[in-house]
């Protein structure tokens, strides 16, 4: 009996491990020797005209739990602290690459919000692009660390710098009151709530954000996916076509891209990585963020949306629309061409 409970102990665990598979690019590296690479950086630091080349190999084909190591032993070696010393050796966005390698997923995340909502004026794109694409798993994290990296609350600072339905939709995401996923399929709530969706927006005049803000922001992405299949025998428009013609400005482009994300995350990434680099300023920020940010977490997958969406691959646009150190770093985390 025990033998038999052992291993159904097993086969949960290991169907718990699958809930959100990694598809990472960059992975531990084997053979790894945190001594052999601080030393190496120290030497490439102290290299007039800094070389690059052996920052961009070594920190790019680390983990982040490996980069956090090789920090330890350059601080040791060196007697000094890395992201200062990378700051100083470095500018621009490779020096943006670099930094934000030295932090964990979530600290880069927490980080980047941060960064958008302090001094005067709001990063709202970036806001919402962290917001309302992380899983309700990597947002409990997120608003852990920052709590830790700021000593405030994530919540407390959306809402002191937005406004409106726009504040209340990013602070029902934060708050994480997001249902588990489940086998059992509700087909009455999945029809209530197509229907919900439809008669608070298309079907009357003026729009119940509220409904639309509880119904996507509690309810599970494979059960919000069959409403909004749902949802269009209701509707003569799809859901993304009713977002578009009810709400406008922030609240549109972050309703937009929860419907993105909940269908497709990986896609919506790719679109996001692709507009960015074809845009006249190309927004160098995103394409750093969403690489840097999903690396180790399913950039592999956002590879194979993007060749599949764009007929071209990641690295074929990397190469296309980035330059010099800059362009090599990218490279290197996007791992590989398809």
């Amino acid at each position: 009996m025990a033998l038999v409970s052992e291993f159904l102990g097993q086969l949960t665990l290991a169907y718990g491990e699958e809930k959100d598979p990694k598809f990472p690019t960059v992975v531990p590296a084997r053979d790894f020797d945190p001594v052999r690479d601080a030393t190496r950086i120290d030497a490439a630091i102290k290299t007039k005209g800094v070389d690059e080349q052996t920052l961009i190999d070594i920190l790019t084909r680390r983990s982040w739990e490996q980069r956090k190591e090789i920090s330890f032993e350059y601080e040791r070696i060196s007697k000094k602290d890395m992201a200062a010393a990378l700051k100083g050796a470095l500018s621009g966005s490779l020096e943006a690459v670099m930094l934000g390698l030295l932090k964990s997923p979530a600290e880069y995340d927490a980080a980047e919000l941060r960064a958008s909502m302090k001094g005067l004026g709001t990063d709202e794109e970036t806001l919402i692009e962290i917001v309302c694409s992380r899983s309700t798993e990597e947002m409990v994290t997120i608003k852990r660390i920052y709590r830790e990296m700021f000593k405030k609350e994530l919540d407390k600072d959306v809402a002191g710098d937005t406004s409106g339905n726009f504040a209340k939709l990013l602070l029902a995401l934060v708050q994480t009151k997001r249902d588990e996923p489940t086998n059992v399929v509700d087909y009455e709530k999945i029809d209530e709530d197509a229907r919900a969706l439809y008669e608070a927006g298309v079907k009357r005049k003026g729009t119940d954000v509220g409904i639309w803000i509880t119904i996507m922001s509690q309810r599970s992405v494979p059960h919000l996916q069959k409403v909004f299949e749902r949802y269009k025998s209701y509707s003569p428009y799809d859901m993304k076509e009713s977002i578009r013609k009810e709400v406008k400005g922030d609240l549109e482009k972050s309703f937009l891209t929860l419907v993105e994300c909940f269908e497709n995350r990986q896609l919506y990434f790719a679109n996001r990585l692709n507009d960015a680099m074809k845009s006249k300023a190309a927004k160098e920020k995103v394409v750093t963020r969403i690489l840097v940010s999903r690396c180790e977490v399913d950039l592999m997958k956002i590879r194979t949306e993007f060749k599949r969406q764009h007929r071209k691959s990641l690295y074929q646009t990397i190469t296309e629309h980035t330059k010099g150190d800059y362009q090599k770093a990218l490279l290197s985390l996007c791992g590989g061409d398809d």
